[in-house]
């Protein structure tokens, strides 16, 4: 019977069958160790050694599937008072970048698929986004505010090569002077500099580059398919070049495993031209919690349990706190500490300034479903 490790309660590393784990099926190129049955599950699988030896076989290559999406509306609102924006455009559900941290893999549950692999090579995309999206904004009671494109999942993973689903709503965005902010951590968005670029010079959009480590060793194993560090760092570069207000986004700081890195990154961050910086605590909700447990104890025992025991200090105890301004930032002595040396480094290097209020006069709603266009009063 093959063996794995796994994080007690406590934050000890103990070892255990992986029939009682749930089946494995890690893989080069994939960020989660195993595709446990998500949490509206009643069933779950497990390998086990039925005598024909082959519980050690190496796993079939697990390929990316994609499965059209019938939307019935493309922008999605929110109420969340911790977060700068109100409403997203997601095209995509799920993420073939393979973030093992990533905080949307709990809601593939709602497929009834896992928020491990299948997260991360099950991808639904919206081919009638851009349709539903013209109609949405010329609703005569639409009021325009900054649209945030693909902050659930990226915009930019690998699947937007072929499809140019983003392309295509900032391409809708542009042609009706529509506010716009995006966020990456894929090299892929210097393919639309030359929609985002005028768009930025009329003050309607601003980008956010993802960078969670300069080290290319951790990068490959944390987020095996999103771009290497310097490709985001060259990112930052070419956008900010190109007149793009850039924020690079330090996220997720993870204690004992890229804490000390903060300087650094936001170092690099100023040397390649960003304006500004931003950072969020790692977030363990639902499944992500033995995801990255399990991934943990992978890759890093030596540290595992100091990193989860951390983690559960800044979060009064438990892997996970709902509360809001406090989900992304955490609480006592050890966030405090990283909220103080981000601040002075940011004041430092001059990425503390504020972020640019985006346009919303220039708004010119397409035409309805009638041909009517909406009138100024």
């Amino acid at each position: 019977m093959r063996q794995t490790q796994k994080l007690s309660k406590k934050g000890r590393v103990t070892l255990i069958d992986v029939a009682a784990a749930g089946e494995r099926f890690e893989q080069r190129g994939r960020g989660a160790i195993s595709n446990q049955a998500g949490r509206f599950e009643h069933e779950t699988h497990a390998a086990f050694d039925d005598g024909w030896g082959t519980i050690d076989d190496e796993a079939a290559r697990l390929k990316t599937t994609l499965t059209r999406e019938v939307a019935k509306t493309i922008i999605t609102y929110n109420r969340s008072p911790d977060i700068s924006f109100d409403r997203t455009i997601n095209p995509y559900r799920g993420c073939e970048h393979g973030c093992v941290y990533c905080f949307a893999r709990p809601t593939h549950a709602f497929h009834g698929l896992s928020a491990g692999l299948d997260f991360e090579s099950r991808i639904f995309f919206k081919p009638g986004g851009p349709d539903l999206l013209r109609r949405e904004l010329s609703r005569p009671s639409y009021v325009p505010k900054p649209i945030a494109l693909g902050m659930n999942t990226d915009a930019y993973q690998p699947v937007e090569r072929q499809l140019k689903l983003t392309r295509t709503f900032l391409e809708i965005l542009s042609a009706h002077n529509h506010p716009v902010t995006l966020l990456t951590k894929s090299a892929l968005i210097q393919r639309d500099i030359d929609i985002i670029a005028p768009m930025a010079a009329k003050g309607i959009a601003r980008v956010g580059v993802s960078i969670t480590t300069l080290d290319p060793r951790l990068s490959r194993r944390m987020e095996p398919r999103a771009a290497a560090p310097y490709k985001r760092l060259q990112t930052v570069r070419a956008l900010a070049d190109a007149g793009i207000e850039v924020i690079v986004m330090t996220a997720p700081i993870i204690p004992a495993l890229n804490e000390h890195e903060i300087e650094p990154l936001l170092e690099a961050a100023a040397d390649n031209g960003a304006r500004s910086a931003g950072y969020v605590l790692l977030r363990l909700p639902f499944e992500l919690k033995d995801i990255f447990h399990e991934w943990l104890a992978e890759h890093y025992p030596d540290r595992a349990a100091r990193i989860i025991n951390l983690l559960r200090a800044m979060r009064g105890g438990q892997d996970y706190d709902s509360n809001w301004f406090e989900r992304g930032r955490g609480q006592g002595p050890h966030a405090r500490l990283i909220a103080q040396r981000f601040q002075k480094a940011a004041r430092r290097l001059r990425l503390d300034t504020p972020r640019s209020r985006l346009r919303t006069d220039l708004f010119c709603p397409p035409e309805g479903p009638n041909g009517q266009l909406k009138l100024d009063v």
